[in-house]
């Protein structure tokens, strides 16, 4: 994971221990709650299952939570209730307490024509992993006033999957349309880009470019495709809905 300049702004996410496993020998009990970044799979119509980057594959046998729509692929906070393990096919089946759906987005083409759309702001960037076949990034924002910003990933058109370096080669690109930034309502958000177009397993790694409001443009490298959950995102207590596409 990449650690990155912390803003006073990150006391919106609490940070506490996220109950990981329970004893087997013990079993599980409606007390015990869980949490996991979790991706959405639409399993029918009103029907969902989730794939949790650290708890697998997860069922509702039971829930607490309604009339919620979600749409397949999208990534979540999820706090649960643990029941049964190997529960028909899946790793673990669960009742949902509730869901806190994030931002999920593609890598998109970056060309000289869209050059301008994506822009390139320096960005508050908090900290950033790759779990699920996702860069999950954790973000502060002063809220717009007028206009959703836009939060991207790009690749740019023309050049190869994988550089001569071995690496796959994006950038982070922050645009906030020239909007007067609200300096009284700054808050935390989460985007999540899927990776599923990209060759990763016949990469090194990834290499990112940012820019970055306090350290400058730099390049971050990422080899783990699969890195833990970082402490400071396992537990969201309060995420405000932050002005962003």
């Amino acid at each position: 994971m990449k650690k990155l300049k912390k803003y006073w702004i990150a006391a919106f996410f609490v940070f506490a221990g996220l109950l990981q496993s329970c004893d087997d020998d013990e079993g599980y009990s409606i007390g015990d709650i869980a949490n996991d970044w979790v991706t959405i799979r639409v399993e029918g119509e009103g029907v969902y299952s989730f794939t949790g980057d650290t708890w697998g594959t997860m069922y509702p046998a039971a829930n607490a939570v309604w009339n919620y729509s979600l749409v397949e692929g999208q990534r979540a906070f999820l706090v649960f209730n643990p029941l049964f393990d190997n529960y028909y096919g899946y790793d673990v089946g669960i009742k949902p307490e509730r869901i806190y759906p994030f931002l999920t987005k593609s890598v998109e083409e970056l060309t000289d024509e869209n050059e301008e759309e994506f822009a390139d702001h320096p960005a508050y960037l908090e900290n950033m992993w790759i779990a699920g076949g996702y860069l999950n990034v954790i973000f502060n924002q002063k809220l717009p006033t007028t206009h959703k910003h836009r939060v991207s990933l790009v690749k740019k058109a023309g050049e190869p999957d994988i550089a001569d370096d071995g690496y796959i080669h994006l950038e982070y690109r922050y645009n906030t349309y020239g909007d007067t930034l609200d300096v009284f309502n700054p808050s935390v958000g989460v985007v999540c880009y899927n990776l599923n177009t990209l060759p990763l397993e016949e990469a090194k790694g990834i290499k990112l470019k940012i820019n970055e409001a306090y350290y400058g443009e730099r390049i971050l490298s990422f080899e783990n495709m699969n890195e833990p959950t970082p402490d400071d995102a396992k537990e969201l207590h309060s995420i405000a809905r932050l002005e962003v596409e």
